[in-house]
């Protein structure tokens, strides 16, 4: 397992993290990889696939070689779900809202926790918790004018948009200075139709994308 301060100096160094999910464990361990060879090398495994954990052991067993791809657990919902990500080796985890328990006990095993937030309450609330990074959830909801709004008068915060993120605005994300995002539907919805090859192509793009700023 990589270090606390590896992990987040991956997703920090990259900027992309793919979200992928899928309805069995084959498709979302078949879309993880697409979004590997195309140049990702942040992923978060969602807790909405079947036997996750499994999922997220087989990609750390199959990048266990690279020590600069890092995969994580998504949707994670309670400290029970946590404790299964952390046991199955996941490098962070990431849910749609901010959990007290979850942040406790990733802050014992030193996992990078990214909990979802959306006013300043609930971001200054998960950072005195020690979240280094805060999903800003919906994206595609509050927008990119929401980022630098936060900023103002909390420039510290690591924000990490996520819904809505896709190849036409993330340039307007960049901008507003934000330190990642989390790409989903755009990125992998192709896995769905067994088009694994698009979303490798789709990453390439975004790889690409992200390079040119």
């Amino acid at each position: 397992m990589n270090t606390k301060i590896n992990t987040l100096n991956i997703i920090n160094q990259n900027f992309l993290i793919a979200v992928v999910r899928g309805s069995t464990p084959e498709e979302a361990f078949k879309a993880a990889q697409a979004c590997i060879k195309g140049g990702f090398k942040t992923i978060e495994l969602t807790f909405t696939v079947p036997h996750a954990e499994e999922v997220i052991s087989k990609l750390k067993q199959t990048y266990n070689h690279n020590k600069n791809i890092v995969i994580g657990a998504g949707t994670v919902l309670d400290d029970t779900t946590a404790r299964l990500a952390i046991l199955s080796h996941a490098d962070f985890i990431v849910g749609p809202t901010f959990n007290k328990k979850i942040a406790l006990l990733s802050n014992l095993y030193q996992i990078p926790y990214i909990p979802g937030c959306m006013t300043t309450t609930e971001i200054t609330n998960a950072m005195s918790y020690g979240a280094d990074i805060i999903k800003v959830f919906p994206g595609n909801v509050v927008g990119t004018k929401f980022i630098s709004s936060i900023l103002g008068p909390i420039p510290n915060a690591n924000l990490m948009p996520t819904g809505g993120v896709n190849l036409n605005n993330i340039s307007e994300w960049i901008k507003s200075g934000v330190a990642a995002v989390g790409i989903g539907g755009d990125l992998v919805g192709s896995s769905k139709d067994g088009n694994f090859t698009l979303i490798e192509q789709k990453a390439e793009q975004y790889v690409n994308k992200v390079k040119s700023f």
